[in-house]
């Protein structure tokens, strides 16, 4: 009788054990689709998604970071969040409007470099099994700062309400030269503000960011640099710092057109620190620039992880390498180990290398010697705002290209 049970449940067992095969099968399916596609949500979305354990270091980072921030995943976590939001901020952040249908908290968040990008922060609390907070988790989507309702500051609005209205800023231009000759090949436009009370560049640029009118104020800044070009050596090229943002910008193309300079002149420098969301879009922005004959740098190659990243995708016709690798190369092998390897990158892609930050004479004989052509720094030249200045270059190279200036 036993034996007879047994045979007539043997069915029962099996077509059991197959919807369980099959019931397991289906899971691993579904978890390896539901891996993938948050894979691929990690990788494509523009918004960051973020942990924070108790003690506010970061414990998880999506690859969104790269390109909002310029910090890699891996440099993120174990780091404090403080790192990139000003926690006493927090206190006194804005909602977004309810009725455009936001919501989170509008905040500044600093890139690597302290640049200043405007986020909005959606998070939540996260508890351990005994509903103790164990920390926080969220997203971070950047905002359009054309459209974005920034937090009102009446002291920061009146001082860039004076300063556009007077147009209070100068150009210095910094030489940039060949190491062989000394001949003054270039010069870096830096702006200068003459408006009080004194703030260096770096705080009026991320003001008039906070308040979005970054765009303003670089357009402002590059208009006053081709006016003030026009005074330098008609072979000199001038280098101009622009965010992605702003080479985004159809008044980019109006203000180079109507500069008075030729496109072949113009050298438009990329910061590393400086997020770039679409390539594909950038580049095709810039496309009738170049082929009118304005040139790309990447500029900081050397101080972050983003610089590669621009020059595979944007392929510059210069590179400048960071001040930080430059610094005390002739003592350091691993410096020299990076140039080298640098200057045989640069040359196989068809850019130029520049040095920037050369001090010291030890410094600039190092880098001449690892194959590098062009450097600028303090050693070679200071930033002057004055035209009498800038002359001088144009007899300097004279005296270079009649042999008597060959170093």
């Amino acid at each position: 009788m036993s034996a007879l049970a047994s045979i007539l449940l043997l069915p029962v067992g099996l077509h059991a054990a197959w919807r369980l095969i099959r019931q397991q099968h289906r899971d691993r399916i579904e978890a390896s689709t539901t891996a993938s596609l948050m894979d691929t949500v990690l990788s494509t979305t523009r918004e960051w998604l973020w942990a924070v354990g108790a003690d506010g270091r970061f414990t998880f980072s999506s690859r969104a970071s790269r390109e909002l921030l310029g910090y890699e995943p891996s440099e993120l976590v174990g780091r404090p969040c403080s790192l990139i939001i000003d926690l006493a901020e927090l206190k006194t952040a804005r909602k977004p409007d309810a009725r455009a249908g936001r919501e989170g908290l509008l905040l500044s968040a600093r890139q690597r470099g302290g640049r200043s990008l405007n986020v909005e922060v959606v998070g939540r609390r996260r508890s351990d099994t005994d509903g103790r907070v164990s920390g926080f988790e969220g997203i971070a989507r950047p905002r359009d700062v054309s459209t974005a309702q920034s937090p009102a500051n009446p002291e920061i609005t009146a001082r860039l309400d004076r300063l556009f209205a007077t147009r209070a800023l100068i150009t210095a231009f910094q030489p940039i030269s060949h190491l062989g000759t000394g001949e003054i090949v270039g010069a870096e436009a830096l702006t200068r503000f003459v408006s009080s009370p004194f703030r260096s560049p770096d705080q009026w640029f991320a003001e008039a960011d906070s308040i979005g009118r970054g765009l303003e104020l670089e357009f402002l800044a590059l208009e006053t640099a081709m006016l003030a070009a026009a005074d330098l050596p008609a072979h000199v090229y001038i280098a101009v710092n622009l965010s992605p943002s702003a080479c985004l910008d159809p008044r980019l193309s109006d203000i180079v057109r109507n500069s008075g300079l030729k496109p072949g002149r113009i050298v438009v420098e990329l910061t590393e620190r400086s997020a770039v969301a679409d390539y594909a879009r950038l580049a095709a922005a810039l496309a009738p620039l170049r082929s009118a004959g304005l040139r790309i740098a990447i500029d900081d190659v050397g101080a972050g992880f983003s610089s590669m990243r621009h020059i595979l995708r944007l392929g510059p016709e210069l590179i400048k390498l960071d001040r930080t690798i430059v610094a005390g190369i002739d003592n350091s092998p691993k410096q020299r180990a990076l140039c080298a390897a640098m200057v045989s990158f640069s040359s196989q892609i068809g850019a130029r290398l520049v040095a920037e930050g050369i001090e010291t004479h030890a410094e600039l004989a190092t880098v001449a010697e690892l194959g590098l052509n062009t450097g600028q720094g303090y050693l070679l030249g200071r930033p002057s705002v004055l035209p009498a200045d800038w002359s001088h270059w144009r007899q300097r190279n004279r005296s270079s290209t009649s042999g008597n200036d060959d170093t």
